[in-house]
């Protein structure tokens, strides 16, 4: 892969020169080489950045006060932008963060496109509906655009995860800030090239990749009213600290320990693909993946027999190959904690049953093997802190009533499957497990439903009608039914 240099940053509509000369430098995780570099964004970006947003937001001829209509044919403009972009925005996320490049074929390359000709479609369909008063008189509700967001996005799933935040965002006629992660910031700047050559006006979206200390100044930042963030728990928490003292609304998508339950009845070796793309999908590297997988006492040895198969059939490599199923780690910072859980796994009496280790043949790139631990106690530290890597454990109970007790016993709450020759019975089973979302026979994240966590997996929703709302604010005008022209 040639180096990909840029020297400027996304501001206000137009490349402008960086506050300072750091660099932010780009690291194939499957190499180790340098692949590139951009501008480190600092506080004076910043500023910069929020300034062009708020111009914007308050123009009153601006973006925010066009109809839904011109705003769309500008969104379908970016949208077919992005879609010319896509095989190398995919090749890009594969490079820096080692995501297979077919699964970024599908999730970098085509999801960004979708949500937004979505949440187009939604605005369009009205923003405002006259109700009937209890008190005689009709009133009015309408939703207005929020103002300027800072949306600040993790690197594990990069541009889906953008455009959770641009799409409604952007079609609801708020300006943004994005703050990409420093470790993928190359798709970041082919998006920035999206917008120009689909005309968004100056202003409304802004791209300034950085770091924490620079991500905590855009949070808290004057000119902000809105934040959307995607990480880690510890740094949700801190975002929402400050946001609750500023009074700002946030919404925070954060991690997950979340369990894909194995009924009596399941017949996984005829579900083993959807079942590998709800516990390892992306090397393990994204939140909601079901990593306790619990398994009835009367079939364990079947299904741990069954999983441990899965992880020695997967093909680690080069995530740039077709037939790679798991590719590196995104950072050897990365790696050295999936290892440092490994190692607890096995001090606190795991048995390893597949991986364990680093992949032979593989001595450059931060590759570990899909790691499979049977015999885990629930209370075992890699049953309840999330990892994030390809290291599954496997957990026996007696009944349905011991499995939804477990399934629950977590700080977290995103994620999960249940897996059934009969689905009625997944669905109930389903119902009884404390989480934002549950997948039977499979999870997949559909663009029309809410997706999001309770306790330490966050707040507020993304996705469907309800990600939209936070980014729009609610006005009821009581109508004088005498004058009503509504």
């Amino acid at each position: 892969m040639a180096t990909i240099e840029y020297d400027r940053l996304y501001i206000d509509g137009r490349w402008t020169s960086p506050a300072s000369d750091d660099r932010i430098q780009v690291i194939e995780a499957a190499t180790e080489e340098n692949v590139g570099s951009v501008p480190a964004g600092t506080e004076g970006d910043v500023d910069a950045a929020v300034d062009a947003a708020r111009r914007a937001f308050d123009d009153p001829e601006g973006w925010s006060n066009w109809s839904p209509a011109r705003r769309g044919e500008v969104l379908e403009r970016f949208a077919a932008a992005l879609e010319a972009r896509g095989a190398e925005t995919a090749r890009r996320v594969s490079v820096q963060n080692g995501m297979p490049l077919w699964l970024a074929q599908n999730f970098e390359a085509g999801f960004p496109a979708l949500l937004l000709r979505y949440y187009s479609g939604l605005v369009a369909a009205g923003q405002e509906e006259v109700r009937a008063g209890m008190l005689g008189k009709k009133v009015l509700v309408r939703r207005d655009p929020i103002g300027v967001v800072a949306a600040i996005v993790p690197w594990n799933v990069p541009q889906a995860i953008t455009f959770l935040k641009l799409g409604p965002a952007l079609a609801a006629g708020n300006t943004v800030v994005l703050k990409p992660a420093p470790e993928t910031v190359l798709d970041a700047f082919l998006m920035a090239e999206a917008a120009i050559e689909a005309g968004l006006p100056p202003g409304v979206l802004n791209v300034v990749p950085a770091g924490r200390e620079v991500g905590a100044y855009l949070v808290a930042h004057p000119g902000v009213d809105k934040v959307s963030f995607t990480g880690s728990t510890v740094a949700g928490r801190a975002i929402a600290e400050t946001c609750g003292r500023l009074l700002r609304p946030v919404t925070l998508e954060l991690g997950g320990k979340s369990a894909a339950i194995v009924l009596d009845d399941a017949d996984l070796s005829s579900t083993i693909e959807s079942f590998f793309g709800a516990t390892l999908l992306n090397n393990g590297q994204i939140c909601w993946l079901g990593t306790r997988i619990l398994a009835p006492r009367s079939r364990y040895d079947v299904v741990v027999d069954t999983i441990t198969g899965l992880a020695q059939s997967l093909t680690v490599g080069d995530p740039l190959e077709p037939a790679t199923k798991v590719g590196p780690l995104v950072s050897e910072r990365q790696r050295e904690r999936v290892e440092s859980y490994i190692g607890k796994g096995k001090a606190e009496g795991g048995r390893v049953t597949a991986g364990g280790g680093r992949p032979q043949g593989l001595d450059r790139g931060w590759f570990v093997e899909p790691t499979i631990f049977a015999d885990v106690d629930t209370k075992a530290t890699i049953a309840q802190e999330e990892i994030f890597g390809p290291v599954l454990a496997v957990i026996q109970y007696s009944d349905e009533a011991e499995a939804v007790a477990i399934a629950n016993d977590s700080d977290y709450g995103l994620g999960g499957s249940v897996w059934t020759s009969d689905p009625e019975r997944g669905a109930a089973f389903a119902k009884k497990v404390r989480s934002g979302t549950v997948g039977v026979n499979g999870y997949v994240n559909d663009p029309y439903a809410p997706f999001g966590g309770i306790k330490s997996s966050g707040m507020g929703r993304e996705l469907g009608p309800e990600g939209l709302q936070p980014f729009q604010l609610l006005k009821s005008i009581y109508l004088d039914e005498a004058n009503d022209t509504a």
